[in-house]
């Protein structure tokens, strides 16, 4: 497909969507009205998403499991604009996650954005995070957080997701699930949840095979997460979240070269097979927070969390391959006070906190033959990240139509590492990087069915210690001469409900970075990075729902980035040039998810949703995703032509007794395109793609009983 075809492909499916929006606008079917989703990640207290001064969207437990089988964030997330997350169908490297293109160069992991599990930080201070560390099946919703509020997070300047266990339920309940699918895919649930006295318990086992797509891709994974929640006092609700996810093996297939690609997508790439490309990962984390509240108005929440994390993986570069492997400890806690009290006569609500976190971690590497270790030890180190934080977040309601949200944050970040190999000391050394982050909003609430709202902040992301690991590709050597990346986030919003049943969002937004953290090198393993000096970030997001009948809902998410380099630079051992104007590689320039779902029930989001009489009965519906170009590397002589996908999807669900049983049966890109699903940016070797599977097929049966 030209370039051409590709952007006038892109426009016609934006504008067919945002026909679907008018549409949806125009119907006249009228109900009553019903809650918007609650959401705290915007001002750290509960708020409808609808009030909520910033781009943030909840996706609740129904839309997650009716997304899929529930391995994958990126089943159920592509309901969010602005938010790309790319399957690269390879487990031993985990989801390409970004957030308005923050987070697009790793290779492997998220950089860049925040994850938070039930309050409690799945990133480490220094920035690395695994969308695994998030156990779909007990999660009651996901937030995600864009723009000039998440700064108010620290060391993520794209964005912020967070997951909630769900509650314990008053009536207990235990649940099954069992899906099966194309390429030898195997998953299965079990779960039990409910109430014994003032204790409430969520317990849940989940199992993972794949035999995957490409060669040498199989995965198996294993994961618990389990929650405890009681009350130490009438004003005093503490929770304690334990989570253990076990990956003894994922298979590496690798990236290939537009050659391979062409001949064979399934294949595994050069030397992957060969020299037993892998990854083995044990991660346990056991956290509590307790939330003490002094009135209605005034309370106080406290986190502690501890973990280990077990990681050893077998990579295809030097002359026979090589490993790295870690053993991390990490630790951290928090304080956060909230409170609604008055300024004269003017109502504020506002958050003071502090966070401190800290990992610790041993890195080891050397030779390997036919991936297993030699003797051969190349790498030896102790490595430490911490972050030290404080911050204030208030909200003022001015007048009758309009809201001020202001708030600071100041965090340090520090990292030190100590080479056990090298005489010369180049692999020892520290650095530090500190940052205050302000952010300014304002909201003009028009009436009860329109908010419009402005934000400015400041951001900044630090390198992670995976990034200061090198110097260059083959000297594993403490590089601390890459910057923090700064920021400028530029948003204004609006949020429109036209009657009951419809709601649009839409967002425009620009971002000034400088230092931003880019690939030099990525032979394959051994990655290095450093700072380009200046890019800029414009773009639009739109998202809507509405029932267009009692029946049948309609859905959309729709994006635009344009990323690109600001300023020239050169890079890569070569001293490459990369002009001014070239897009930043890694991010879709457009991005549109929408369904149609058809019910044999009416749909309605009031909480009559959770009783077991509304999971009885038919769903049937119809998804498109459509990605844009997406270039592989700084010069943009490597690109991945933009697809279309669709999926079908179906359910049934009867009455066993008191419980439901429901089967679900779901068929992806239907139309059997051949099509990049991500890419691996500025791959040395030019195995830059990572190519998706064509036609598939799951299906699943779940059982809830209550008890």
């Amino acid at each position: 497909m030209t370039a051409e075809n590709s952007q006038a492909s892109s426009r016609f499916l934006i504008k067919s969507s945002l026909a679907l929006a008018v549409l949806a606008v125009c119907n006249t079917y009228v109900a009553a009205q019903t809650l918007a989703p609650v959401v705290v990640s915007a001002s750290r207290a509960e708020q409808r998403s609808f009030d909520a001064p910033a781009a943030v969207v909840a996706i609740d437990a129904e839309t997650i499991q009716n997304a899929g089988p529930q391995v994958n964030l990126s089943e159920s997330l592509n309901r969010v604009p602005g938010l790309t997350i790319l399957n690269r169908q390879n487990y031993a490297q985990d989801l390409q996650v970004s957030i308005r293109g923050f987070g697009a160069r790793s290779a492997f992991g998220i950089r860049g954005i925040r994850l938070l599990v039930d309050g409690i930080p799945a990133t480490t201070p220094d920035g690395q995070g695994q969308g695994s560390s998030i156990s779909l099946t007990s999660t009651e919703r996901i937030e995600v957080l864009r723009g000039p509020l998440a700064q108010l997070y620290g060391n993520s300047s794209g964005g912020v997701i967070q997951a909630f266990t769900r509650e314990a339920p008053e009536q207990p309940d235990i649940g099954a699930q069992l899906y099966s699918g194309s390429y030898g895919m195997q998953r299965t649930d079990w779960q039990y949840a409910g109430k014994i006295g003032n204790y409430g318990l969520v317990a849940d086992y989940n199992t993972f095979n794949a035999d995957g797509f490409r060669a040498h891709s199989k995965t198996e994974r294993k994961q618990f997460n389990g929650k405890l929640s009681f009350d130490a006092g009438d004003a005093t609700k503490v929770n304690v979240i334990f989570n253990r996810f076990d990956m003894p093996l994922a298979l590496d297939p690798t990236g290939l070269t537009a050659a391979q690609l062409a001949t064979n997508p399934s294949q595994a790439g050069t030397n992957a097979i060969a020299r037993n490309a892998r990854k083995i990962v044990l991660q346990n984390q056991l956290g509590t927070s307790v939330k003490h509240s002094f009135d209605t108005d005034h309370s106080l929440t406290a986190r502690l969390y501890s973990g280990t994390r077990e990681n050893t993986q077998y990579q295809t570069v030097g002359t026979t391959g090589a490993w790295v492997g870690l053993e991390r400890n990490y630790s951290g806690a928090g304080l956060q006070y909230n409170a609604l009290s008055k300024i004269g006569a003017t109502p504020v609500t506002w958050v003071v906190g502090y966070e401190f976190d800290r990992s610790k971690e041993t890195r080891q590497g050397g030779g390997a033959v036919l991936g297993e270790k030699t003797t051969t030890t190349t790498r030896n180190e102790d490595n430490q990240a911490s972050n030290s934080d404080l911050l204030v977040q208030a909200t003022a309601l001015v007048s009758e139509k309009i809201s001020v949200v202001g708030g600071l944050r100041y965090s340090s970040v520090n990292f030190k590492s100590r080479d056990n190999v090298l005489n010369d000391g180049d692999g020892s050394g520290s650095t530090s990087y500190k940052a205050t982050s302000p952010v300014l909003g304002v909201t003009y609430h028009a009436n009860d069915s329109l908010n419009l709202y402005a934000n400015y902040g400041k951001g900044f992301e630090s390198p992670t210690l995976a990034e200061v690991a090198y110097k260059d590709a083959a000297e594993p050597a403490f590089n601390t001469s890459i910057n923090a990346s700064k920021s400028k986030h530029y948003e204004i919003g609006a949020k429109w409900l036209p009657h009951a049943k419809t709601r649009l969002d839409l967002t425009l937004f620009q971002i000034d970075s400088t230092d931003e953290i880019v690939v030099a090198s990525n032979p394959g393993g051994n990655a290095t990075f450093k700072n380009a000096p200046g890019t800029k970030r414009t773009g639009w997001e739109l998202s809507g729902n509405t029932l267009l009948m009692p029946n049948v809902r309609a859905t959309l998410a729709a994006s635009q980035t344009n990323a690109r380099f600001s300023q020239a630079f050169v890079t890569g051992t070569n001293n490459t040039p990369i002009d001014a104007g070239n897009k930043i590689p890694g991010i879709p320039q457009s991005f549109v998810f929408s369904e149609l779902l058809w019910s044999s029930k009416t749909m309605d989001d009031s909480t009559a949703k959770r009783n077991i009489a509304s999971k009885l009965g038919a769903q049937a519906g119809i998804e498109l995703t459509r990605a844009g170009r997406l270039y592989a590397n700084d010069t943009n002589t490597a690109t991945a032509d933009g697809y279309t996908t669709l999926a079908l999807k179906a359910n049934y669900g009867w009455a066993i007794g008191a419980g439901v049983l429901t089967a679900s049966a779901r068929v992806d890109n239907a139309t059997d395109k051949r099509y990049v699903g991500s890419v691996i940016v500025n791959q040395a070797l030019l195995r830059f793609y990572e190519p998706a599977p064509g036609r598939n097929w799951t299906v699943g049966l779940r059982f809830v009983m209550p008890l």
